[in-house]
């Protein structure tokens, strides 16, 4: 046979056997990978989160497995992740390409179907530009051709194909996530499957490394972590309920006084230190809720040009809100339009300027002199660059008071959304005259994860938008009165008020609200309480970064926000341990360090479990994802997560690569999980939970729970349940028996 008779496709393989279903193997063998969310929206996800069916070590052992499968430095395995890596690049771009690929619209099996044959260097390597112009037009059958081709096993081709996709897990996760996790809308743009991305890299395997097939079998390897973590999540499960269990002893079942104002704050473990601070400051009472507020919303922000999905990645949005201006005929409305459309024109002006093939090096005589003294000040004197800048930014756009457009969504399901929010949370009697509804939100400078330390309830988003829209349903008259007819009455003088905290800087923003006197003087005592809380907060926070303690914290922790050269402007959800489910009664006099995600719940209030159902099956699979992103980001940050900030590079507006050519980065990066290159600053344990309500009903939802049978019994999460009936403390083994610890 002749070289070029042995480069054409072949169909011989469809006469000896019938043929697999490649679309099954391939969502099998995606097992290995995780969705990697791009930087605008950057969710924490667990990296193992396809093999959570498997017991905690199994899957540690697997993932562990394949990723060391991939790290010899074979010279095939190698040309292959770079010509895979520069395809991915150019053909999900996000706009920082000049000119972008052709044929995107047609997915990207196809477009590099109708490319490859014209890439030189492609040709220059594998010398085959007939097997490459006459590839199957089906990706499925791309698949089939380049396996039987490799001389791959059929027994092994799932195991091969996993294989290919953990060579390069993070661009691989990406294409998981356009394909099952990203906004139809949005994915036609460049349509993509999984299904396209293993053909096209089975065929430049094919072409670079015909001797893949070799490579399958590799020394399975334990590692070493798997012995080190039962320590010490054990030593952190004791001491913590030592401290709760001393709690629960002193929860009064009496009435308490009706406090002058309720925070609702998110369960993110930044905002558990903070409520300390206000409940210090007066007559005060937090409670914790998912930071979405339960409002399953798709948001377009007032003065921002594209909408954004506002919940958790695991449900869908149900509405869209709009925000409006709250006086749309107002002089400082019209300035803010006008403003706002003059910044997008000098924008676009400057992007054009800047990438046009004629005028970059004219651009740079025009106005280097300018950013480079900018540049000057932003190293050495942020702050004082930001004082001057802010007030004639403010100047040309002025901040206005937004209120939500709730229009699409009906009277009696706004009602719903109330009357979850409130119930779940037990908030039901009592209600003080103000109630705020906290969102939070960070501002950071020059930081490609600044997503991630925005509100992952929010989907990676600012959580303001969802306290607007819950407010104004819950300061409704008329949803006021259908709450009523169903049992739930809110006091005439109760007002909820929205507001998002900064958990870079601790500033607390109530937004615009009209208010009688008496609630005024009320929202006046709680700013100045809330301001002295900030101050008390960014101390403590600065203590976190060993900064001197006679600085000015609250200077301290904006400079580092408005920082461009700060790789740590806060650590986010580092040191993360443990999510707490029950009254604040149960943590309020307890120092928890910033460790615990915190969801109020009144077991006494919910007989069938539903709310607790919603917790569990919810804020606290979230949870878990946040917790095991910044376990194996610590334990293994080459494997798992996003390496050093300084030899970082932007690809696409979309992800991060290591130099100029790598896996897309798919975990957290070093600084957020170290102290210093050899310290770590996050202990990295599993997730304990801890639950006060009887036991039978916890025990009741599981039972009906597959998502909480797998994590808990797998060894994903470990269950604390305080019985409130007789105040003991059970631990779930992961055989499903209960052991008492107390």
């Amino acid at each position: 046979m002749s070289v070029v008779e042995q480069l054409l496709p072949s169909n011989r393989y469809l006469e000896s056997f019938e043929m697999p279903d490649i679309n099954q193997l391939v969502s099998n063998a995606s097992d290995v990978i995780a969705p990697v969310w791009p930087l605008k929206t950057f969710i924490a996800v667990n990296p193992l989160q396809g093999l959570e069916n498997l017991p905690f070590e199994t899957a540690v052992i697997r993932s562990h497995h394949y990723r060391t499968a991939n790290e010899d430095g074979n010279s095939g395995r190698e040309s292959v992740n770079r010509e895979m890596i520069k395809w991915c690049s150019v053909f999900f771009d996000q706009g920082q390409a000049t000119i972008p690929m052709p044929h995107r619209e047609q997915g990207l099996y196809h477009a590099f179907v109708q490319l490859a044959s014209y890439d030189s260097r492609l040709l220059q390597e594998s010398g085959s530009k007939v097997f490459l112009e006459a590839l199957p037009s089906s990706a499925e059958e791309a698949i089939l051709q380049c396996l039987e081709e490799l001389k791959v096993p059929n027994a092994d081709w799932e195991d091969f194909i996993r294989q290919s996709f953990a060579a390069l897990p993070g661009w691989s996760g990406y294409v998981k996530w356009r394909e099952h996790w990203q906004n139809p809308s949005e994915s036609r743009i460049c349509p993509s499957s999984l299904i396209d991305y293993v053909a096209v890299r089975l065929v430049l395997t094919r072409l670079l490394w015909p001797d893949a097939a070799e490579s399958i079998d590799v020394p399975v390897k334990v590692p070493s972590y798997l012995r080190e973590l039962p320590i010490a999540e054990k030593q952190f499960r004791e001491e913590l309920l030592r401290h709760i269990l001393l709690q629960v002893e002193r929860i009064k079942d009496c009435e308490q006084q009706r406090p002058d104002a309720q925070l609702v704050f998110c369960i993110d473990v930044r905002s558990e230190p903070f409520r300390k601070s206000i409940e210090a400051q007066g007559n005060y009472k937090t409670l914790g809720f998912a930071g979405f507020f339960g409002l399953p919303i798709r948001v377009s922000c007032l003065g921002h040009e594209h909408s954004h999905d506002s919940c958790p990645v695991l449900l869908k949005p149900a509405h869209e809100v709009s925000e409006i201006p709250f006086d749309v005929d107002s002089p400082m409305v019209r300035r803010n339009r006008l403003g706002l459309r003059v910044n997008k024109l000098k924008t676009s002006l400057y992007q054009w300027l800047k990438y046009n093939f004629a005028t970059p090096f004219a651009l740079v005589e025009m106005v280097g002199p300018w950013l480079g003294l900018r540049m000057f000040a932003k190293t050495y004197a942020p702050s004082l660059l930001k004082q001057a800048i802010e007030p004639i930014r403010q100047n040309l756009i002025p901040e206005i008071d937004a209120i939500p457009d709730l229009a699409s969504i009906s009277w009696e399901k706004q009602a719903d959304y109330g009357e979850s929010a409130l119930r779940m949370m037990g908030l039901t009697n009592d209600l003080a005259p103000l109630v705020v509804l906290c969102g939070h939100g960070s501002t950071t400078n020059n930081n490609a994860f600044a997503s991630a330390l925005d509100c992952g309830a929010c989907g990676g988003n600012h959580g303001g938008s969802n306290a607007r829209a819950l407010a104004a349903i819950l300061n409704s008259p008329r949803i006021r009165l259908i709450l009523a007819e169903r049992g739930l009455t809110i006091p005439e003088d109760t007002l909820f008020l929205a507001a998002e905290h900064n958990t870079t800087t601790d500033e607390v923003s109530i937004f615009g609200a009209c208010a009688s006197p008496d609630h005024q003087s009320a929202i006046n005592n709680l700013r100045r309480d809330l301001a002295y809380a900030r101050s008390v907060n960014a101390s403590h926070r600065c203590k976190t970064f060993d900064l001197p303690l006679h600085r000015d914290p609250v200077a301290a922790t904006k400079e580092r926000s408005i920082d461009w050269a700060q790789p740590r402007p806060e650590w986010g959800l580092a040191r993360n341990a443990a999510f707490i489910v029950g009254p604040r009664d149960l943590t309020d006099q307890i120092d928890l360090e910033g460790r615990c995600f915190l969801h109020s719940y009144d077991w006494s209030s919910d007989d069938e479990g539903r709310y607790l159902t919603t917790i569990l099956t919810a804020p606290m699979v979230v949870a878990q994802w946040i917790n095991s992103q910044y376990l194996f980001s610590t334990l293994d940050n080459v494997a798992y997560g996003a390496g050093s900030k300084v030899t970082k590079n932007i690809v696409g507006k979309m992800g991060v690569m290591q130099g100029n050519a790598s896996d897309l980065m798919h975990g957290l990066p070093l600084q957020s999980v170290y102290s210093s290159d050899d310290d770590r600053h996050h202990e990295p344990l599993r997730l304990l939970t801890v639950v006060y309500s009887p036991r039978h009903r916890v025990q009741s939802i599981i039972d009906a729970q597959p998502v909480l049978q797998k994590l808990l019994f797998n060894g994903w999460v470990s269950m604390v349940v305080i019985d409130p009936t007789d105040r003991n403390a059970h631990l779930l083994e992961r055989d499903g028996t209960w052991q008492r610890v107390n």
